[in-house]
């Protein structure tokens, strides 16, 4: 008969399955473990949600611990099963699809559920939280059809959404009922500064509000308020707070307060129940911080191995975050009440607020805005309680008189206590960071991650888990290996080196063959593995369509309010009156609300609607100016001596035979070229991926530059004296960063990697420029516009029609 006790987690979040994870490490073979999840997800980091809500990742990526990761420990989860029982004399847990499980042991960690202002017109369509995934996908579904949203709260999860929701390219307004944002956890000037920062992003703050009623029939329309002000909005998320999820307790008998009350070892008022998280209330405290939640799981987790645990005490608690993009750290009390003293220093031009609150000489508060540096130091004064008379200005200054002439930062570490917490999106301790250091042979970020999750969320503490790397391994750090995504560990060139060696032939084969760990792959290697067999087999391989972003599938630029952007080729710039009255045909007919010249000199129709895509493209009967992918966009020229007084050669006639030879060219990020007549250089060639600028007697071959958010100016790459020269050299270095670039990687970022010199070395012989030549030409051969094949045939223009049952790669 089996000794195995029997353990049921009800809740499948962050605390209760760190709580498994503590426990299958002390003691792995001592519980049967089974996990009720309300969500038809595996364990996922809640802290993350605005990161998938604002684009920058994706369901895979917050995902803490995947399907197999369960099925590796033996672990039963019933993902989408709400616990709606826990009968206590037969020893059973039930949900509400009727599956039942039989314990010994149970933890609750049913989280919290989101505060709902009781308002008037709650209930109506378009009011929603965002506690969860299904929340930011109802967002996402939102901006696609409305314009205007609402938050109600200026803490930290109202800022969080709305910067969301800007993202996805809403107009959106917060409402808050203090004088400042995040009172919680910042005084008055650094809440000022981040005020002043997200406008300047976009949002707009309605700050002293206090909302009486929500507008509309049966969707929500807007907001009204005490004052008699109204706000409108298609779209109101309410960000006002949460409260512990105590309904199953409380149906079970077990003692509840706010919270489900615990001991110091989290136990119930009913022997064998357990309760971690948000959920619980201990010594009359629900904690919502991440680090606490999992403090209470550790201790829990010794409890249930029978390892000696002095219990849980409490914590002290630090807030370390990044706002939009903005780093803020608070800790302990920095309001200024009597008997405090408090030192500030601020800076309005680089962005940053420090701000320390000092009683009876001791360090009780402190408040970093911009710069969240001395975060963790400040953080474990505070909890020691120690001393820091006479060291007040110098602590305000980021300079421990202890530490002067000793290293600075490593000795910060160094003096660090090991119960302090580095990664507070995950709860790791410096302690737990040396330790797989030292004795687990981590001797990477990387691996310190896989092992402890520190640096695994948002990557603010990525510095400090580097520095504990270099203090604890020293000569032993080993070299970073990070694949192209993290679904594997192959960088660019392995994978196209196995690609090759093995004539793998699809993605899904790439994949398999090569161990992917996530088998559907993502939005980051999908897009890659589909342009690196196309180069590598450019007659042989089917192009994966499902594997392209989503304005490549529809070729067109999707914009922020669901309509798209039509960008049709004109080559150099250069048009006709013909060509021109077809544009304004098909934009009247189309009733196109914008048309725009772009910097690229091409005419832009703005506000196309989805299905007036493919017969407007064949109307227009021009091909596509690929204003949407990685591809060719423009050939940008300027009049030369065809006009122009100074202009020295030809420079539209050029431009147009280099865009007529390149357009539809798949490259691994967009591609822009220029050619200026003259060195006055009026087509800007020098900020260009290629750039050509005339010269008396020839022309000058400029590489790698870039107009974006980095400007970098162009290398000289050669001097050439004919045309013909021009398209053998500038096919050949096309060819050439083609074939060894990485995915997403311009020809700046290429040429500063790999250096001016391997690429002149690589295309100083005539024979390899004409072989790269070649190979390019043949790659252009078999492409044709994808507008031509859509509006020729049935067949395809049905395939079209059917995209949006295909998920698309979001980037």
């Amino acid at each position: 008969m089996s000794t195995t006790k029997k353990l049921v987690l009800i809740g499948n979040g962050m605390a209760g399955v760190r709580a498994i994870e503590h426990l299958l490490k002390l003691s792995p073979d001592s519980y049967e473990i089974t996990i009720f999840g309300a969500e038809p997800h595996p364990n996922y980091n809640r802290i993350m949600l605005s990161s998938v809500l604002a684009g920058g990742a994706d369901m895979q990526e917050i995902v803490i611990n995947d399907w197999n990761w369960y099925k590796e420990n033996n672990i039963t989860l019933h993902a989408g099963h709400k616990v709606t029982k826990i009968d206590t004399e037969r020893k059973k847990v039930i949900s509400h699809l009727g599956v039942e499980a039989d314990y010994d042991a149970i933890i609750i960690a049913t989280g919290s559920n989101p505060f709902m202002l009781p308002l008037p017109g709650a209930d109506k369509e378009g009011v929603i939280a965002f506690r969860d995934i299904h929340d930011c996908e109802v967002m996402i579904d939102a901006s696609k059809q409305y314009k205007k949203a609402v938050v109600i709260g200026g803490g930290l999860l109202g800022l969080e959404a709305a910067r969301g929701l800007l993202h996805l390219g809403m107009e959106v307004n917060v409402v808050h009922i203090f004088n400042n944002l995040m009172e919680r956890q910042l005084d008055e000037p650094a809440a000022k500064m981040l005020q002043r920062e997200l406008e300047a992003q976009g949002m707009q703050f309605l700050l002293q509000k206090s909302t009486v009623s929500i507008k509309g029939k049966k969707r929500a329309t807007g907001l009204v308020f005490a004052d008699g002000t109204e706000v409108d909005g298609d779209l109101v998320v309410m960000a006002v707070g949460i409260k512990p999820n105590i309904e199953l307790a409380k149906a079970t008998g077990i003692e509840v307060n706010r919270g489900i009350v615990v001991d110091d070892f989290m136990q119930t008022s009913i022997p064998g129940i357990y309760a971690v998280g948000e959920c619980a209330e201990h010594r009359g405290i629900a904690y919502g911080l991440v680090a606490p939640l999992y403090e209470q799981g550790a201790v829990l987790a010794k409890h249930l191995a029978d390892v000696e645990t002095e219990g849980y005490a409490g914590s002290v608690t630090s807030t370390k975050l990044k706002v939009s993009g903005v780093d803020v750290f608070s800790a302990g009390r920095f309001d200024e009440a009597p008997g405090t003293r408090s030192l500030k220093i601020q800076d309005d031009v680089a962005g940053t607020y420090k701000k320390i609150v000092i009683q009876d000489g001791k360090l009780v508060g402190a408040v970093l805005f911009g710069d969240t540096t001395d975060g963790s130091e400040l953080f474990a004064s505070i909890k020691k309680g120690e001393s820091v008379a006479g060291r007040e200005k110098e602590i305000l200054l980021g300079i421990s008189s202890d530490l002067l002439g000793q290293g600075g930062g490593s000795s910060r570490l160094e003096s660090m206590a090991d119960d302090e917490i580095i990664c507070g999106c995950n709860g790791v301790s410096k302690g737990t960071i040396a330790d797989a250091i030292l004795n687990k042979g981590c001797n990477t970020v990387s691996a310190i991650k896989s092992c402890t999750k520190a640096s695994g969320s948002c990557g603010g503490c990525k510095p400090q888990v580097e520095g504990l790397l270099h203090l604890y391994a020293g000569d032993a750090v080993g070299e970073v290996k990070e694949g192209i995504c993290g679904c594997t560990t192959l960088g660019r060139d392995e994978i196209v080196a196995e690609i090759q060696r093995m004539r793998l032939m699809s993605t899904a084969e790439v994949m398999n063959v090569l161990d992917w760990k996530n088998p559907e792959g993502c939005s980051k290697c999908r897009p890659a593995l589909n342009y690196y067999l196309g180069m590598l087999y450019p007659e042989e391989y089917v192009d994966e369509n499902e594997s392209r972003i989503t304005n490549e599938r529809f070729h067109a630029n999707i914009q922020k309010d669901g309509t798209f952007s039509v960008v049709p080729r004109i080559y150099g710039g250069v048009t006709s009156p013909a060509e021109l009255k077809k544009i304004v045909e098909v934009a009247e007919k189309f009733q196109v609300p914008l048309v725009k010249f772009t910097g690229g000199q091409r005419l832009d129709l703005l506000g196309v609607k989805k299905e007036d895509l493919p017969k407007m493209w064949e109307e227009l009967d021009m091909p596509s100016g690929h204003a949407y992918g990685k591809t060719l966009r423009t050939v940008k020229t300027c009049v030369g001596n065809t006009f122009c007084r100074f202009g020295t050669q030809d420079s539209m006639s050029m431009g147009i035979r280099m865009e007529k030879a390149f357009e539809r060219l798949n490259t691994p990020a967009k591609v822009k070229l220029a050619v200026s007549g003259c060195p006055r250089n009026c087509a800007e060639a020098t900020i260009k991926d290629f750039g050509v600028v005339a010269i008396d007697g020839g022309w000058e071959l400029h590489v790698a530059g870039n107009g974006g958010v980095k400007v970098r100016a162009t290398d000289l790459l050669c001097i050439v004296k004919t045309e013909d020269e021009v398209m053998e050299w500038s096919s050949a270095f096309l060819q050439l960063y083609r074939e060894q670039a990485q995915w997403n990687e311009r020809t700046a970022q290429w040429v500063e990697r790999v250096g001016l010199d391997h690429v002149k070395k690589a295309l100083e012989k005539q024979e390899d420029r004409l072989a790269l030549m070649e190979r390019i030409q043949k790659t252009l051969s078999l492409t044709t516009d994808p507008w031509k094949q859509i509006v020729e045939t049935d067949e395809l223009r049905k395939n079209f029609e059917q995209l949006n049952g295909v998920q698309p790669v979001q980037i």
